[in-house]
């Protein structure tokens, strides 16, 4: 590959991180695989606006995504990705916690979430008794 072509798909991923809801899906991404409609109630964004933004992170290499029945579920596939996130948030003196906070969990109808609730309130009964 020429270093043309190495600078343009260098550029694309820099391009891709420079938006605050992009960084905030990758963020919501960090620990596991969502669906649209998780990120949608995370983040308060509409679910045009959240799939606009993952079709730049798909295009630029930066997320991956699998269809299960009607969810299609949008994973990291670069994962180093957050080296350079948290590279940044370093230089700016700015706490990984702080970004995290922004994405505490929020009533989501997707299976996976449903499924996550009921296993929780399942333990809970558990260690109450």
């Amino acid at each position: 590959m020429s270093d043309m072509q190495d600078s343009e798909r260098l550029a694309r991923i820099f391009k891709a991180l420079m938006h605050p809801a992009r960084l905030d899906i990758l963020e919501i991404l960090r620990d596991d695989e969502h669906c649209v409609c998780h990120m949608e109630a995370h983040l308060g964004y509409r679910q045009a606006y959240i799939s606009q933004q993952l079709t730049v992170l798909r295009e630029a290499g930066l997320v991956d995504d699998r269809r299960d029945g009607w969810n299609i579920f949008y994973r990291v596939s670069e994962p180093r990705v957050f080296n350079l996130i948290d590279q940044a948030r370093a230089m700016l003196g700015i706490s990984g916690d702080t970004a995290r906070a922004a994405t505490q969990p929020a009533a989501c109808p997707c299976p996976k979430c449903a499924a996550r609730k009921n296993a929780h309130e399942k333990q809970s009964l558990v260690t109450d008794v």
